[in-house]
């Protein structure tokens, strides 16, 4: 089993940035295939993006250009840098690992004025 712990979240100004990390243990952090997910008030989870072992990375199409994702093998360690962030971004921000099927907690992000 992997466990997940996201941290980074917080209140935003729109046009401005957040760097979300997940520090995942429990297996070897290199193996894992890792996403993020992002789910709003009322709405349905929606996939954010996605890094596999090798670095190859994937992302939702309309969020493209605004937030990349990353890893750090050595910190057991996936990151999310969103930059330009809109009101629309706000949502629970949440750490997946594919193999498991296992979620983080959550880390809040509120993009207000």
């Amino acid at each position: 089993q992997v466990q997940l712990v996201e941290s980074g979240g917080g209140l935003v100004q729109p046009g401005g940035s957040l760097r979300l990390s997940c520090t995942a243990s429990g297996s070897d952090f290199y193996a894992l295939a890792l996403g993020w997910y992002r789910q709003a008030p009322g709405k349905q989870r929606e996939f954010v993006a996605s890094i596999i072992t090798r670095g190859a990375t994937n992302y939702n199409e309309a969020l493209k250009g605004r937030f990349t994702i990353s890893r750090d093998n050595a910190r057991n360690t996936m990151y999310l840098q969103m930059d330009n962030l809109k009101p629309e971004d706000t949502a629970v921000y949440y750490c997946h690992h594919y193999g498991s099927n296992s979620w983080g907690q959550g880390t809040q992000v509120t993009v207000s004025s």
